[in-house]
């Protein structure tokens, strides 16, 4: 694709979209004046970094706030309005006078007396000291760690999962799936909740459809609570998108250019005013990606020696998503909130599979599939909510529905040569459809100073309905007929009715959180292909969940944590039909409608101290998995002689993990800054498996080792608008009896400039510099050895811009108001709509 190619997609898709949406919000933004002034002293001489604060007279929701520079002066948009101003400085008397503002200009003088006492010592010493002080990118809280992307320069332009990569204790691994501590069953929420932004199974397509620009920071729960939905044994990603924090109408738009062609423009808008908050968020995107995967097979028996295997799938993405939503303040204590988001997703794709394969009495084949889909994803959700505050204590009352709907459609044409013969073609045709509810109720009672009591009600409900149909025509029959054991009908339900209750509380130095849930749930499969193979399951669970946090607080910012959390993994609904999928007839997912839920008890002993310039966070963790969940991979021979592999999920045994999960930021310098993550950890697995009806002995999973995972970003700072970053990423070799999985490592870089007096950013980034992310591993089967390759995405890099609307200054909301986006306690009950 050529340079004129990528800025017709650019400009054709998205840029009409975003344009649209930004000048119907500028309205909106002509609210307000331009005022500006000065501070002086008494001799009028002006007053470095005093304090102005504007409070609006009739409505407080219009005040607002400035910081005198180092000349005395200061500037910020204003609604016309009568004013009280508060001025206050150090060893300066605070000053209260009125104003009305009516138009923009300058407002004069304001002058302020000194302290009988002062010296102006202090004030002196102020000078050259910057005010604005950088958030940490990363916290530790009792129950979880908060992820700050702002600082994140390498995935600046990028997307979710490019956001994750970067995120401690998280990896993303080479075919897109996120694992914690190198488990790969994360529970995803967006704003505190699953949501049909992250489609259908949460796949890797999804996490590259929300845009870097609109996550506001990551929440990384590694040990639920009993307040937490129980689901995800490895834990919980809280995905938190931008909220409004100003007053009167703010907004951004970042575009994004790059190779592998990549492009993208997204819009954030927001508006406050009186009663009435609201937001827009908007924009689209294209996106090209390369899939390279080998597969080298060496067999100990049979009538073929080796097969050697290449597949190598190209694919183009075009993604658009839009959110918009509103709350309104009933009363001082009461508000409702309601949004709704859109979000669509197509895809078309192009595979070329080819096999060698060398046979016993010495002669070779040489084979060709050529695989072209065609896919379409579309996601509604609709999310209606009411918050009271019954009082000014603390005791809160939160309810809150959200409706979910998923459609996916998914094409694809599968044509098959045998030394350049045809063999076959298939024509698969898959659909997905999926509804759920989502109701919660939440309710918080204070005790005292120091303890609080929380509970809660929950009910899920989810339908997944599938359907497969694959049409095959070959060279002994070419008429097309379809593949019976293949093209299926089945439906998924589930529902789950959960209850928390939780106590939180501090005597002296120690806190302490005790909860515990209970989740009441029913999954119903009904399958059905052509062949006349039905099969029909129902599964019921009844299960307790306990948490205990304690910390004890040596001092300010240093403590330790010691918690517990028992955990379910439900099977994804995906890996239980049977049959789900048909892309290669010699590679085969095949569902196990028999699998059932693993459940982990996880235990972690921390320490975490914060000072000025750095922040350490160890953890000992050990976690106990039984029924764990494993990949079964195994082999058939037709009559034809050819050979077929299968992965299939099956429950195996218990899995023991242990180690130290090492966190820490580092400013060395002013001018550079280190942000490391480290994670020692052993591992143990045990367990056998057969099945008569495809294999011929037992298969032992049992396994045990010693691996690594490291990260470290390195910032410098050449000056105050240009910032530069190197991340390095490494994750040791991991051996079982089945599998033997080498090492790996990236480099990526990034830079940031700030223009346009603050109101521009423009980056740069290039990931995996030296295009070494791909996983390489070696599976050992009863009578064959499998060296395997896989690289989800080659080296590749991006130009992004983005500018700011004209914005006031932050200001503090009433604690009564919770925000669209908000998620103020960091778990899936408390998360808004979106």
């Amino acid at each position: 694709m050529n340079k004129t190619e990528i800025i017709n997609i650019f400009t054709k898709k998205t840029l009409g979209l975003t344009f649209v949406l930004s000048a119907a919000a500028f309205a909106f933004g002509q609210e307000k004046v331009g005022i500006s002034g000065t501070v002086v002293s008494k001799s009028n001489q002006p007053v470095p970094y005093a304090s102005v604060t504007f409070s609006n007279k009739q409505n407080k929701l219009l005040s607002d706030a400035a910081l005198t520079d180092e000349k005395g002066q200061y500037k910020l948009d204003l609604a016309p309005g009568n004013y009280d101003i508060t001025v206050e400085a150090i060893d300066y008397k605070k000053s209260i006078i009125n104003k009305q503002i009516a138009t923009a200009g300058n407002i004069g003088a304001l002058s302020i007396d000194p302290e009988k006492s002062a010296t102006n010592l202090k004030t002196g010493d102020i000078q050259g000291v910057t005010i604005t002080v950088q958030a940490k990118p990363y916290k530790v809280e009792l129950d979880k760690r908060t992820y700050d992307p702002s600082q994140d320069i390498v995935s600046k332009g990028g997307n979710l999962q490019d956001v994750l990569s970067n995120v401690p204790s998280v990896s993303v691994e080479t075919d897109g799936t996120v694992s914690m501590r190198g488990s790969s069953n994360v529970k995803f929420l967006i704003n505190g909740k699953p949501s049909a932004l992250l489609g259908i199974d949460d796949g890797a397509n999804a996490l590259q459809s929300i845009p870097a620009d609109q996550i506001d920071r990551i929440e990384v729960i590694t040990n639920p609570s009993s307040k937490f939905e129980a689901s995800g044994t490895a834990g919980i990603l809280n995905i938190i998108l931008k909220k409004n924090k100003k007053m009167g109408f703010n907004g951004s738009v970042i575009g994004n250019l790059g190779y592998l062609p990549q492009t993208s423009l997204n819009t954030n808008l927001s508006w406050r005013k009186g009663k009435f908050n609201w937001f827009l968020n908007g924009g689209g995107g294209y996106r090209e990606s390369k899939n390279t995967n080998r597969n080298n097979s060496f067999f100990s028996s049979g009538t073929t020696n080796q097969i050697d295997n290449e597949s190598i799938t190209k694919s183009k993405n075009d993604n658009y998503n839009a959110s918009a939503g509103v709350i309104y303040d009933i009363t001082d204590k009461t508000s409702i909130n309601a949004s709704g988001t859109v979000r669509t997703f197509d895809n078309q794709s192009n595979g070329n599979v080819t096999y060698n394969d060398y046979f016993s009495n010495n002669t070779t084949g040489f084979r060709q599939r050529l695989n072209t889909g065609n896919g379409n994803n579309l996601a509604f959700q609709g999310d209606f909510g009411l918050d009271h505050k019954f009082d000014d204590k603390g005791q809160n009352l939160s309810l809150s529905a959200s409706l979910q709907r998923n459609r996916s459609n998914n094409d694809t044409d599968i044509s098959d040569t045998n030394n350049g013969i045809f063999q076959l073609q298939d024509l698969v045709t898959q659909k997905t459809l999926n509804k759920s509810f989502i109701g919660k109720a939440d309710y918080e009672l204070p005790i005292g100073e120091n303890s609080k009591i929380e509970a809660g009600y929950r009910i899920d409900v989810n339908r997944n309905n599938y359907n497969n149909m694959v049409i095959e025509s070959t060279a002994s029959h070419p008429l097309s007929s379809y593949l019976e054991d293949y093209s299926y009908n089945a439906t998924y339900k589930e529902m789950f009715n959960a209850f928390y209750l939780q106590f939180k509380s501090k005597v002296g130095k120690l806190g302490y959180q005790l909860g515990l849930r209970d989740e009441i749930s029913k999954v119903d499969i009904d399958y059905l292909n052509l062949a006349g193979g039905a099969q029909k399951t129902t599964k019921n669970y009844n299960n307790l969940f306990p948490s205990v946090f304690l910390s004890y607080e040596i001092a300010k910012d240093n403590q330790f944590l010691i918690n517990y959390s028992r955990r379910i993994d439900r099977p994804r609904s995906f890996f239980m039909i049977p049959n789900p999928s048909y892309n290669d007839n010699q590679n085969i997912f095949d569902g196990n409608i028999d699998l059932n839920p693993s459940y982990v008890d996880s235990y972690e002993f921390g320490y975490s101290i914060s000072k000025k310039n750095f922040t350490i966070n160890p953890t000992l963790y050990y976690r106990h998995s039984s029924d764990d969940v494993k990949m079964l991979v195994y082999k058939t021979v037709d009559a034809n002689d050819i050979t077929t592999f299968h992965t299939k999920p099956i429950n195996l045994g218990n899995d023991d993990r242990y180690g130290l999960d090492l966190n820490f930021n580092w400013d060395a310098t002013k001018w550079l800054k280190f942000m490391g993550n480290v994670d020692l950890f052993g591992y143990k697995t045990t367990g056998t498996f057969f099945d008569a009806k495809t294999m011929d002995k037992p298969m032992s999973f049992d396994g045990s080792g010693f691996s690594t995972r490291a990260r470290l970003t390195s910032t410098f700072k050449v000056d105050k608008t240009f910032n530069f970053q190197l991340q390095g990423f490494y994750r040791g070799a991991q051996k079982t009896q089945s599998q033997d999985r080498k090492d790996m490592y990236a480099v990526s870089f990034g830079a940031s400039k700030t223009i346009w007096n603050g109101n521009g950013t423009i980056g740069f980034n290039i990931q995996d510099i030296f295009n070494t992310r791909a996983m390489r591993a070696t599976t050992y089967g009863t009578d064959f050895t499998r060296d395997s390759y896989m690289q989800w995405q080659p080296r590749q890099f991006a130009l992004s811009l983005t500018y700011r609307f004209k914005q006031g200054e932050k200001i503090d909301q009433p604690k009564k108001k919770k925000d669209i986006n908000s998620n103020a306690a960091g778990d899936d009950q408390q998360g808004g709509p979106m």
